[in-house]
């Protein structure tokens, strides 16, 4: 049951029939792992601790840099060269101090996901690179644990989730994951932020999403945006594009299924 001052506090979301007191509670004992706290993982981290979700663990082994002000909302001038893990915790526990917030500042082994990927609901991808995405996928398949991911440049992005909690193994058999999408370890061409440019709210509008989709889960028990899609998201024209996401028979983490 919410407190009074919960219940204060969350009385916008608590309004929503979708949530209700009852998915305001479920929010409050939920545990999110958000791995990357660039431009992706500031916009998601500060909605997710706002919305009252009760657990955030953030990862990240990065300084934060002049460069980053533009477009990762979470930082501000007198946090250059402090940890990114430690200027997102001051951050998010100034906004909710109710928010369990755990920092590893720290690139995570396989043995280290695995553990943390177990302890979350749901996971969020906020990383820049394919090696660390590939990785994340294949522990969130194994250990059946929700993933959504997302990824911004230039003036595109694209969002997509994975729910590895299916009910029915014929269902299965017919989701794609991650790899099915980018069955490469390694981008063909270089597509960093640093060499190739990117609109800031067009990256802050896909953690917006990631927050969105992982509140769905949380707080109603089911994802409400269909899953195993492609969104691609054009910040020019502003517009949403959705494809399908093919299974990949001869895929390395799902083919088996």
């Amino acid at each position: 049951m919410l407190t009074d001052k919960q219940f204060f506090r969350y009385q916008r979301q608590v309004a929503l029939p979708e949530i209700a007191e009852s998915g305001q509670e479920r929010l409050s004992k939920s545990h999110v792992l958000i791995i990357g706290c660039g431009g992706l993982g500031s916009a998601a981290s500060l909605y997710l601790a706002s919305a009252g979700v009760g657990k955030l663990v953030v990862v990240d082994d990065d300084k934060v840099e002049s460069s980053n002000l533009q477009r990762q909302i979470i930082y501000r001038e007198q946090d250059l060269q402090v940890a990114k893990t430690e200027a997102t915790v001051k951050q998010l526990t100034e906004l909710n101090s109710m928010v369990q917030i755990r920092a590893l500042n720290k690139r995570l082994d396989k043995a280290q996901l695995q553990l943390e990927v177990m302890l979350a609901d749901v996971v969020l991808d906020c990383t820049d690179n394919m090696p660390t995405r590939q990785l994340i996928n294949q522990v969130c398949f194994e250990q059946n644990t929700p993933l959504i991911s997302a990824a911004a440049i230039g003036w595109q992005g694209q969002f997509a989730v994975f729910d590895y909690q299916t009910p029915s193994e014929q269902e299965a058999q017919s989701k794609a994951c991650y790899r099915c999408l980018y069955p490469f370890d390694e981008l063909p061409q270089s597509q960093k932020c640093s060499e190739s440019g990117v609109v800031g709210p067009v990256v802050g509008t896909l953690g917006n999403y990631q927050a969105i989709a992982a509140i769905q889960k949380l707080a109603t028990g089911k994802f409400h945006v269909e899953t195993a899609k492609l969104h691609l998201f054009d910040g020019l024209k502003l517009q949403w594009q959705t494809m399908a996401i093919s299974k990949d028979k001869q895929c390395q983490v799902c083919a088996q299924i």
